[in-house]
Parts: C-alpha cells; sequence; structure tokens
C-alpha cells in the first residue's frame, strides 16, 4: 500500500469517525428529548459513545498503517487485560456507569416522579430530584437526600407513586 493511499484512506477513516461522532449526538439528543432526559445526563452517556467509537477508529487506522492483525489483537487483549485488572478493583463505577447508560435507554421513571425503592429492611421513598452517571438522588419524605447506586437500582423493585409528598402542598 502506497503512502498516498494509506493517507487517503486514514482522511477518508478520519471523516468517517467525525460523521459517526455527529451521529450519535444528534440520535442521543433526540432519544433524550423525547424521554425528557437533562442535557448533562445525555453527554454522560454519549462520553461512553464517543469513547467506544474512539478505540474503535484507532484499531481501524492501525491496521490501514500496517501494524499486524495478530499484533494488533495481542496489543488490543494486553489493553484490554490491563484494563480489565483495573476495574475488577473498581468494579462498582463500571457496572455503575452500565446501568446509567440503561437507565438513560430503558429507565421508565424520570426527575420529579415520586417512586419506592422496595428493600427488605431499607426501603426508599420519595422523588427522584437527579440521575447522575453513578447514582439515581432521591429527596425522601423527610426531605433527605438519598443517594442510590444506578447499579442497585436496576436490581430492585422500584414502584411509581402517585400524588404528592406528605407536607406538600397542591397545585
Amino acid at each position: 500500500m502506497t503512502f498516498w493511499y494509506a493517507f487517503g484512506l486514514t482522511l477518508a477513516i478520519i471523516a468517517a469517525h467525525l460523521l459517526l461522532r455527529s451521529l450519535i449526538h444528534r440520535s442521543l439528543m433526540a432519544i433524550g428529548h423525547v424521554r425528557q432526559v437533562s442535557e448533562t445526563r445525555v453527554l454522560y452517556v454519549e462520553h461512553v459513545f464517543h469513547f467506544l467509537l474512539g478505540c474503535a477508529t484507532l484499531m481501524v487506522l492501525a491496521g490501514v498503517w500496517g501494524l499486524d492483525f495478530a499484533r494488533l489483537v495481542v496489543l488490543a487483549s494486553s489493553f484490554f487485560a490491563v484494563l480489565g485488572v483495573a476495574m475488577v478493583a473498581q468494579w462498582s463505577i463500571l457496572s455503575n456507569i452500565t446501568a446509567s447508560i440503561t437507565i438513560f435507554f430503558a429507565f421508565p421513571y424520570r426527575i420529579g416522579d415520586r417512586i419506592r425503592i422496595i428493600d427488605k429492611d431499607d426501603s426508599v421513598t420519595g422523588v427522584i430530584s437527579e440521575i447522575g452517571l453513578f447514582y439515581v438522588r432521591i429527596r425522601d419524605d423527610n426531605g433527605d437526600s438519598v443517594t442510590y447506586p444506578a447499579n442497585l437500582i436496576l436490581q430492585k423493585p422500584v414502584r411509581k407513586l402517585e400524588g404528592k409528598a406528605p407536607g406538600e402542598q397542591p397545585e
């Protein structure tokens, strides 16, 4: 493969990368708008998708510039092995990020909804005040803020409650 051919292919791959980034951005913003999700939350999810797209683009570019596929696989598997060892120590972080993406696409509740997270010994009842990358923040009936890990809210039964919190005035 000549230098100019590889250079042209590199430019095409970078252009495709930028086009896909734009498509991801517009798609996620549209989904966020339809689901009435805050722009900050959409940006959290967008960063994860952009990171994955960047990794894929770098692997394709490495192949274009002549990095042997077997070596590329060894490089990628070494990288992911190190990343895996690091993440085992921080499994809850990876679990919460994955849960946050799931919550973005499939969580049936929104900010402002009154819910009860049913847990044997420590159920939480209140209004969802924030949904972040690692947690869901709930304002309970006493006015306290409860931070619930995103991965746990997907593992527990959640009931949507109708009506206002005790002591809240009707509109």
